[in-house]
């Protein structure tokens, strides 16, 4: 039989932890979809404008790589824990532009956790994601509402 993981809770969870989010890779049919609908900028959607652009080719928006570095925390981590709600993203950083073909790897490091009288606890991390060449693309802190052990 298998056994489904206990899901954590904010006092199960430990400053400096490091968790790895897995990986992902972006197609050129998602990204120009994606920016089709979202973000729709000639550098994300027209291949032959993107080519005489600043980046030299099509580049996937922010707000995808964003998105990406969502789905893999809530698969690496937050599907794991007992969350309440996301409170914010701080400091996102666009490091380097992502392209079609790129596989993306996440990870998140735990900052900080503040448990408050309510039953909760504010779980601060660092996330970020890097090229299959190990380049960051992307950097943010969030903050997290996670629930205590009741």
């Amino acid at each position: 039989m298998n056994e489904t993981p206990r899901p954590a809770y904010a006092d199960d969870l430990r400053i400096g932890h490091v968790y790895p989010l897995g990986s992902y890779f972006v197609s050129e049919d998602e990204l120009v979809d994606f920016a089709r609908q979202w973000d729709p900028q000639s550098f994300h959607v027209d291949a032959a404008a993107a080519a005489s652009g600043a980046f030299g080719g099509l580049i996937a928006s922010g707000i995808h790589t964003l998105a990406i570095f969502q789905r893999l925390a809530v698969q690496g981590a937050f599907g794991d824990w007992q969350v309440i709600a996301g409170r914010r993203l701080v400091d996102v950083e666009f490091r380097r532009p992502v392209r079609p073909g790129d596989t993306l790897t996440g990870s998140m490091t735990i900052d900080d956790i503040v448990v408050d009288h309510r039953g909760r606890a504010l779980v601060t991390a660092t996330g970020a994601l890097e090229h299959q060449d190990e380049r960051t693309v992307l950097t943010t802190v969030i903050e997290v509402l996670v629930r205590t052990r009741p």
